[in-house]
């Protein structure tokens, strides 16, 4: 019986992660995530599927971020009746990340219809709405860390901690099929050593196959403690010349780390004490599901709760809700932080803190995670002279600081750790990277004799 693998997305980029494993007529999915790009680009990828999802008997989940779960309403309205199996963790913080992902598909498409509608264009539908991503979380079923369990026909399933964010999994697939055994391994995402917050990754034993993430495959980190040295110098010299501090995060995980590192330097007296708002209905919802989920967190963190010392909780910090309390942020003129989404400065409420504080010299925009190519990100990044935000071209007068080491991927030298663990093994997939990043690790694995390869979308190979 054949068992093959196929490469549906996120291979040679950051998005859109989704993997197809077939065993004879089993045909169980890794991920299921939103491509992320141009408009009808990221349209025409997202609706058009080189498989039936009618014919797929079980998905299984990493974890909660849109790149790896944000299809799987579109994929419901295609047909996928599956039960999609994931940590409880996960479970609660797709629920949030889902419904607001179909409320900006529609917000979009009602943007984009109206300007239509003035040049004689036909309407445009959205991938989902918000209701129909309120349903898609009704079939997920969660499934405890180190818990093996039979998810089809000759293939049984174990999530093991992968320390990137709250509750998600390094996915270990046990295939049996006529006389033989198979096990793959599938990291993507992987998080890293020493982050507060999370349990480090947890490296599987006994992989013949492992598909792992390249985001970070040609580039190492600084040290976690050069980042938070980093953050308090660039927040004090920004808020001693009288500027706000402009945080563009993720609101799952990237907000929370952030909070809890100001609260770290707060508590020392390391930066002035000044307002910090995190400006995001959606971040304030995934901060209340990390409290309630204390069994995802380090030991560290679950002890800080339990004595009623909770990182998320302290005096300066305020979660902004609404909008108007949000625009209210950019009549204050005194020094501030203000952490908003989305991350890579492409939607959200961080776009209008922007528009009314970047062509001040006295302010600083603070990159701390990935900004991917095409993104208003990663012109900032870039440090673009002249930056369009909602059409308009505007000034980069800001101060532009990149803190790359807060990021939650896995570097080089910890993706090779982890890769070392898992050894031997008879070939490894590199997936969810741009090519360079890819290239870079493949070149590196390969120096060392392992069998490391680069698959294209919609490639399929055999595993033997």
């Amino acid at each position: 019986m054949a068992i093959k693998l196929k490469f549906l997305g996120g291979v040679k980029t950051v998005t859109g992660s989704s993997h197809l494993l077939t065993v004879g007529k089993t045909e169980v999915l890794l991920d299921a995530g939103l491509f992320q790009g141009h408009r009808d680009e990221s349209y025409k990828i997202n609706t058009t599927f080189s498989f039936n999802p009618r014919s797929i008997n079980a998905l299984v989940l990493s974890h909660a971020h849109i790149d790896h779960c944000g299809n799987i309403p579109r994929l419901i309205k295609k047909g996928l009746r599956c039960k999609i199996y994931t940590t409880l963790a996960t479970k609660a913080l797709a629920q949030l990340m889902l419904e607001d992902s179909g409320k900006i598909q529609e917000e979009d498409v009602n943007y984009v219809n109206k300007i239509n509608k003035r040049i004689g264009l036909p309407e445009r539908k959205p991938l989902y709405t918000k209701k129909e991503a309120a349903k898609a979380t009704k079939i997920f079923r969660p499934i405890s860390y180190n818990q093996k369990f039979c998810i089809a026909q000759g293939v049984s399933a174990t999530l093991i901690d992968a320390g990137h964010i709250l509750g998600s999994a390094v996915i270990v697939l046990d295939i049996k099929d006529d006389n033989r055994s198979m096990r793959v391994g599938y990291a993507v995402d992987l998080g890293r050593e020493n982050l507060p917050l999370l349990n480090d990754p947890v490296i599987p034993k006994g992989l013949d196959y492992l598909i792992i993430e390249s985001t970070y495959g040609g580039r190492t980190h600084a040290p976690i403690e050069e980042a938070q040295s980093k953050l308090r110098e660039a927040i004090s010299r920004t808020l001693r010349r009288g500027g706000k501090v402009l945080i563009p995060s993720f609101t799952l995980e990237r907000t929370q780390e952030i909070v809890y590192f100001l609260n770290e330097l707060l508590k020392e007296k390391l930066i002035p004490n000044v307002p910090i708002y995190v400006d995001s209905p959606l971040a304030t919802e995934i901060t209340e599901v990390f409290e309630a989920h204390p069994d995802y967190l380090d030991e560290e963190t679950r002890q800080a709760i339990a004595r009623g010392e909770s990182p998320f909780a302290f005096l300066n910090l305020r979660f902004i809700r609404e909008q108007r309390e949000s625009k209210a942020l950019n009549a204050d003129k005194r020094p501030m932080i203000i952490i908003a989404g989305s991350g890579m400065c492409e939607s959200g409420r961080i776009l209008h803190h922007l528009q009314n504080n970047i062509e001040d010299s006295r302010n600083m925009i603070l990159v701390v995670g990935y900004m991917a190519r095409d993104t208003l990100g990663r012109r900032i990044v870039d440090k673009q002279k002249i930056v369009r935000i909602f059409g308009i071209e505007y000034e980069l007068n800001a101060e532009v600081v990149i803190i790359n080491a807060l990021s939650g991927h896995a570097d080089k030298d910890e993706l090779m750790k982890f890769i070392s663990g898992c050894l031997p093994l008879k070939r490894i997939f590199l997936v969810h990277g741009e090519e360079e990043q890819a290239q870079a690790l493949l070149t590196t694995l390969t120096q060392q004799g392992l069998n490391a390869y680069i698959p294209s979308k919609d490639e399929e190979v055999l595993l033997e």
